[in-house]
């Protein structure tokens, strides 16, 4: 039992780097896409996507969640905003890249544990300990020192923060696995993408069939670098513990964040390496009480448990001590 619980916590790790990975190393395939633009690459996604899900769940055979979901309308508007949300996050991000502000996307998926933490004070009353207020707080610094170094707030990073943020909000409340999930949401995006490309191709502005199969096929793959990501995070979610999840969840950033700088030869004068610096400082705080947090719960779990069978222990000697009284 236990071999085979360590194997699955290697599969599971396996997972997560994988996901994380290629959602950190996506910046290099958006700029593929050129000519196309962000708008039609992004309706791209969204067809292609429901595409590459539908035939995941023909696999599966995993039909039923639908017609549950089709009788619950407040599931059905949750997942409606949910569409609307990931479609800023994907249509913002796709722009970010290609338009050259891959380290300010990248400082978006940093702060999105913070925003997140907000959101849940904010919208679900949730309180916070000393150190989630000490990262807030830091976090807030940080936007305000970049804003300052930009010039103007980081404006992409906050909409790709608050967007993501609110989506995993929404995707809370809906309560879908994440095959399902994605295929709801695309299943809403379908039609308007849809019917964006036709109207571009009556316009002749499609890049879908005047530039080749090898554009073409790029194009139908944004499903398949959509969804695979998602398979491996599932599979990691359900094997690794959510501590582990959460520092995974910094790959993504870090690769961007280097992408941005090495690759794509961004400039980082000092006053945005003292924002990103403070965002560090941030995170660093709120995965040490995360962690912190996480061994507490397991002590307080194992004291409980201990606690239990001592007294299911002196509940036996009890009983056996009034059998024999009563011989």
């Amino acid at each position: 039992m236990a071999e085979k619980e360590k194997q699955d916590g290697r599969v599971g790790l396996l997972n997560g780097f994988a996901a994380y990975g290629m959602w950190g190393l996506v910046p290099l395939f958006w700029p593929l896409l050129k000519p196309a633009g962000s708008v039609e690459i992004l309706a791209h996604r969204m067809v292609w996507s429901l595409a590459v899900v539908g035939v995941a769940l023909l696999f599966v055979r995993k039909w039923g969640w639908a017609r549950e979901l089709l009788r619950q309308p407040k599931r059905l508007g949750l997942v409606v905003i949910a569409a609307a949300v990931i479609t800023v996050n994907w249509g913002v991000y796709i722009w970010s890249v290609n338009a050259g502000h891959v380290v300010e996307a990248s400082l978006g998926y940093f702060i999105n544990p913070l925003v997140s933490i907000a959101l849940g004070v904010l919208l679900l009353g949730e309180r916070l300990r000393p150190a989630q207020w000490t990262a807030v707080g830091v976090g807030l610094l940080a936007v305000l020192v970049l804003a300052i170094g930009y010039g103007q707030p980081p404006w992409i990073s906050l909409v790709l923060a608050f967007s993501f943020g609110t989506y995993g909000l929404v995707k809370k409340k809906v309560n879908l696995g994440g095959l399902e999930s994605l295929a709801a949401e695309t299943a809403v995006q379908f039609l308007p993408a849809l019917g964006y490309l036709i109207w571009l191709g009556t316009q002749g502005r499609s890049t879908f069939g005047g530039e080749g199969v090898g554009h073409a096929a790029l194009l139908a793959s944004t499903g398949v670098v959509t969804a695979i990501p998602l398979v491996c995070f599932g599979a990691a979610a359900i094997r690794v513990p959510l501590s582990t999840l959460g520092l995974l969840q910094y790959l993504a950033p870090v690769f961007q964040f280097v992408l941005g700088i090495v690759y794509f030869h961004e400039e980082m004068p000092p006053e945005r390496w003292a924002g990103f610096g403070l965002v560090w400082v941030a995170l660093v705080l709120l995965t040490w009480d995360a962690l912190r947090s996480a061994r507490a719960g397991r002590v307080r779990l194992a004291r409980a448990e201990a606690i239990a069978v001592a007294t299911s222990a002196e509940a036996g000697v009890d009983g056996v001590v009034q059998r024999e009284s009563a011989v």
